[in-house]
């Protein structure tokens, strides 16, 4: 009998990915992705075999990191959240047209409704963009299943194929059956050179391979055992039919308590299998396109099939057009009574994030703050991270907060329209993730800025990862060009608050880049380390 487990989305992802052989993980933490390599670091098979598993500067580093690992012939994995695709996307992109050796999977993790993200974009787009295969499991036990499907299909099309998931389906437990476990390649890195210098002798010669490959993606998806079509009679002709992607699926399949009998596709494999979709079209009056995210597979649906046929979903709004999916509105879409035995309790309130007690970016805030108040046109640009909850009640102390490492080129650039002071505020993480080159454009073009580099030392919003930069920061920012009189540490505590807020005026009121680092470990990763420090005396 098969071994069975409870598992996270997530962990199903990891240890399918160990089964299948894997020699190394990489990886930038990001909601809902990071459980994923969480887990291959504390696996005990994994920790046998010595799997590499790094947390990596930014997804660009994991990405071409696992694109080495797979040169050498070894199968690897890179895990990001879906805004780390656009950090990955130079290498990602390019590593389509290199191809692979040993298995490449990237794992790109999406959240629809923005529960923990600037943006809703679908990584979809990212895989056709490249014109690599991709996977979307619909259950835990597909992804599981799924990754050593994915390694065989990437050494098979000499291609990384691309995974994508969503939050319900990562964050979400289910019970899965586990296979057999795969022995690693061996090393065996690659001969053949001009796959991998991408002049563009070699690349125009690798961009037309790609293409021409395309037709095994297709053939591959038509012939997928993760697509299929069910309840579909030919001699009958139906009021619509329903094409489900993903997780969508199971929502389908949820909302149905009645049994109703409609054909439905499911996809979670791509390309999208042109032919069922042709064929269960023809029996149909209409076709409702259920995926989570963007109108992905809903805007090339209309492009299979001509204008005579009814295409309905997020763009018709038969499905909202933003948010995840619900089995509450697919059932609605499909038109199957959603029955609610449960209403909100009228006691629960409303709980927005806070920084937590203790933590020393409130002392941060407190200092900017007050010392903001002294200039009527001050501005403070922010960034990603547990600290971007400055911008709420009660310290409103951000201005701004676009993406990672945004704040010092923001910064930057509204001191060089004229903005003084210009203030930005930076994790640790980030600051290592984004952050670096924006100081070096702010030093070599001599801006008027002040840097708060907020250093936590660890990688907090997270869960508490090992920060790439710690312990380094004063170093960089001297190498980057600033003024060692103007690189400063304080420790953000109430009793120092004098302390600070003098540097900051004082730096504010240095023409030129400065760099402030409050240090103070995270609240709950030094929790952590008493707690584990109190059991290891008892």
């Amino acid at each position: 009998m098969a071994e069975k487990k409870l598992l996270l989305g997530d962990e199903a992802i990891a240890l399918g990915a160990i089964h299948a052989g894997i020699s190394g993980v990489y990886a930038y933490p990001g909601t809902p992705s990071t459980e994923i390599t969480e887990f291959i670091q504390n696996n005990p098979l994994a920790k046998e075999r010595k799997l590499h598993s790094t947390w990596c500067t930014n997804e660009k580093t994991a990405m071409e990191a696992a694109l080495g690992m797979s040169y050498a012939g070894k199968r690897a994995l890179v895990c990001m959240k879906h805004v780390g695709m656009n950090v990955a996307a130079d290498a990602f992109v390019n590593s389509a047209i290199t191809g692979v050796n040993g298995g490449l999977v990237v794992l790109a993790a999406d959240d629809p409704s923005m529960h923990s993200s600037q943006n809703e974009q679908d990584s979809r787009f990212y895989g056709k963009f490249a014109m690599i295969p991709m996977l979307e499991p619909s259950s835990q036990q597909e992804a599981y299943d799924m990754m050593d499907y994915a390694y065989t299909l990437s050494e098979k099309l000499k291609l990384p194929v691309l995974m994508r998931v969503v939050t319900r389906l990562a964050h979400s437990r289910a019970g899965v059956e586990v296979a057999d476990i795969r022995e690693e390649n061996q090393l065996n890195p690659d001969h053949e050179r001009a796959h991998w210098v991408l002049l563009p002798g070699n690349a125009r010669k690798q961009y037309l391979d790609l293409v021409k490959k395309q037709e095994k993606l297709e053939e591959a998806s038509s012939k997928s055992p993760y697509n299929y079509l069910e309840g579909l009679n030919p001699e009958y002709d139906y009021e619509f039919g329903v094409i489900a992607c993903g997780i969508g699926y199971n929502y389908v399949k949820e909302a149905d308590t009645d049994g109703c009998h409609i054909p439905v596709l499911k996809v979670s494999q791509y390309p999208l299998p042109a032919d069922e979709i042709r064929t269960m079209a023809d029996r149909c009056g209409y076709v409702l396109v259920v995926e989570d995210g963007q109108p992905f597979v809903e805007e090339q649906v209309k492009a299979i099939l001509s204008s005579d046929y009814e295409i309905k979903g997020r763009l018709t709004e038969t499905l909202p057009r933003t948010g995840e999916l619900t089995p509450d509105n697919v059932g609605e879409a499909i038109g199957w009574g959603i029955k609610r035995p449960f209403g909100k309790p009228q006691v629960v309130m409303p709980r927005p994030p806070a920084l937590c007690q203790g933590c020393g970016h409130r002392d941060v805030y407190d200092a900017l703050n007050k010392v903001a108040a002294e200039y009527p046109d001050a501005r403070i640009f922010g960034d990603i991270g547990c600290y971007t909850l400055g911008a709420l009640p009660p310290f409103r102390a951000i201005d701004s907060c676009v993406d990672m490492g945004a704040s010092i080129t923001m910064a930057k650039g509204a001191s060089d329209a004229g903005v003084f002071p210009a203030i930005a505020v930076i994790g640790d993480s980030t600051f290592t993730h984004s952050g670096m080159t924006g100081l070096l454009d702010a030093v070599n073009d001599h801006a008027n800025i002040t840097v708060v580099i907020s250093d936590n030392l660890t990688t907090a919003m997270t869960g508490g990862q090992d920060s790439a930069g710690t312990n380094k920061f004063e170093a960089i920012c001297l190498g980057l060009g600033v003024e060692s009189e103007h690189v400063r540490v304080v420790v953000p505590l109430p009793k120092n608050m004098e302390e600070i807020t003098r540097t900051i005026r004082e730096e504010i009121e240095y023409k030129g880049v400065s760099v402030i680092i409050p240090r103070r470990e995270c609240i709950q990763t030094l929790n952590r380390k008493l707690r584990q420090k109190k059991a290891d005396k008892a």
